[in-house]
């Protein structure tokens, strides 16, 4: 009989713990949760099984990765201005399949499965030239600083200012991906450009902020779909009007300057300066043998 009842309470139990478990996690709308114990994961590889914390915002390395693996098998994966120093850069690569560490940081040398490796950020984002495996890249240096530069849709309140914006963007970030609005450093609005910039900022040292996740989400809002699984975006409320972004550009400053040289600059930026170059040799020819006539001129003059 008392074999009976602690088999009845063990189901119970089961039964109970199975029905506390969510069946979705908030921050990651591919994730899978069950249980008992209680879980959540999300599939970066076949069988490849990342369990998630679904209370914060998910990694930004875990996310490329499960983009990646749905990319590969066919699955739905829609979900002022300018450089605010001289060595911010942009991610002009996008998404590739990352190595990452077991906390989800970035591993500083990426591959993306192929000969060709190069350095990232702690943001994931390129900051060398591509070589090949035996490339050096000594630590992932920290970004500590991140513009967004957005855009919004037309019809925002002539009277919008910026400190009514900065207080409704503060709110956003914070509401909706967990940002500490004493992070937010500076915001600018440029009205007739429907331009709003907003600097973001952690300590120079600082391990324990990931600026890396607030871009990326908010990427995805703008860009493509929510990572969340509810469907709503980013729209800051300022001055009563909810303003809806269309364009987001990325920034990305670090605690050391970007290793770019010369000798990866894509096609496109070569030819320019081919074509540069050549017209001021051009130029300098022709100011040469027009010099060179007028010297002659002269002399038959004199004679």
């Amino acid at each position: 009989m008392k074999m009976w009842i602690i088999a009845v309470l063990a189901a119970l139990a089961v039964g109970a713990s199975a029905q506390n478990c969510p069946n979705s996690c908030e921050t990651m709308k591919w994730a899978t949760c069950d249980g008992p114990p209680c879980s959540c994961y999300l599939l970066v590889g076949d069988n490849q099984k990342q369990p998630l914390n679904c209370a914060a915002l998910i990694p930004k390395c875990f996310l490329m990765k499960a983009e990646m693996y749905r990319a590969k098998k066919g699955l739905d994966t829609r979900t002022v201005g300018g450089k605010p120093v001289e060595t911010a850069f942009v991610d002009n690569d996008g998404i590739y399949d990352p190595e990452c560490e077991a906390d989800g940081k970035f591993k500083a040398k990426q591959c993306n499965n192929t000969e060709e490796c190069w350095c990232v950020n702690s943001a994931g984002v390129r900051r060398s030239d591509k070589g090949d495996k035996n490339i050096k890249c000594e630590k992932l240096v920290e970004t500590y600083w991140v513009r967004l530069q957005l855009t919004h849709k037309d019809g925002a309140p002539k009277s919008l200012s910026e400190s009514k914006l900065k207080d409704a963007i503060a709110d956003a970030l914070n509401s909706r991906y967990q940002l500490d609005k004493q992070l937010i450093d500076k915001v600018q609005y440029d009205p007739a450009a429907r331009l709003i910039v907003v600097d973001v900022k952690k300590p120079m040292g600082d391990r324990t902020i990931d600026l890396s996740r607030t871009a990326y989400y908010m990427e995805k809002d703008v860009k493509v779909l929510p990572l969340f699984r509810a469907q709503s975006k980013f729209e800051p409320v300022a001055d009563g009007h909810k303003l809806e972004m269309e364009k987001i550009l990325v920034y990305y400053v670090d605690e050391e300057p970007p290793t770019f040289t010369m000798k990866h600059l894509t096609g496109g930026i070569i030819a320019v300066i081919v074509v540069v170059v050549l017209a001021v040799v051009a130029g300098l020819l022709a100011v040469f043998f027009v010099q060179k006539r007028q010297r002659r001129y002269k002399k038959t003059q004199v004679r």
